[in-house]
């Protein structure tokens, strides 16, 4: 569908605010943002991804993420693993990610450092998902950056290795995987 389709499709449609702006954004919002999911690699790949984010607008990221697949061995946990400095190296030069070397070297620490969860990094994030009701947010303003679970998580995954892992990123990735529904009151999602 052409962009300005998807930006008409998406006027029409309440959804929450910050997704209307780009084709991407709105495909995100109603394919994945929020949507509930497990397993090691899928939320290994959301943690990366919510990292090198760090001081970026997500749109960068969601244009990127196709070769950041490929450029992270589609973020299988032991092949980033297994990353030398040669990997470094080819992923600095490669135009196509975001070139942080910092980001990349915690990417590859992260994998390792999930490697090393007895318990699997899925079962780990996912225990710190909020339980019980939880109030819609009436407006973005009510979206909160962080949340005590978030705070947990992020400490937590410090203690176990992880670095790129502060609570308001802990919190996008609950977000993002559905650990936390943060659909606006009035957004179709909210209203299935």
């Amino acid at each position: 569908m052409a962009r300005a389709s998807v930006l008409r499709v998406a006027a029409e449609t309440a959804r929450c605010g910050w997704s209307t702006s780009a084709p991407e954004y709105v495909r995100y919002h109603d394919e994945e943002w929020g949507t509930p999911f497990r397993g090691d690699d899928a939320l290994f790949e959301r943690l990366t991804l919510e990292a090198f984010q760090s001081g970026l607008s997500w749109i960068t990221i969601l244009r990127k993420r196709p070769a950041f697949r490929t450029a992270f061995a589609g973020f299988e946990i032991d092949a980033v693993a297994e990353f030398t400095a040669d990997d470094e190296e080819r992923l600095m030069a490669d135009a196509a990610i975001v070139r942080n070397r910092a980001k990349i070297r915690a990417a590859v620490g992260n994998a390792r450092a999930a490697q090393r969860l007895p318990e699997g990094l899925s079962e780990l994030l996912w225990s710190f998902a909020p339980t019980g009701p939880r109030t819609r947010p009436a407006s973005l303003a009510d979206v909160p950056a962080t949340s005590p679970e978030s705070v947990a998580m992020a400490k937590e995954l410090k203690r176990r290795g992880f670095v790129f892992v502060g609570p308001t990123t802990a919190y996008a990735l609950m977000q993002a995987t559905g650990m936390v529904d943060d659909h606006v009151a009035d957004c179709f999602r909210a209203n299935p």
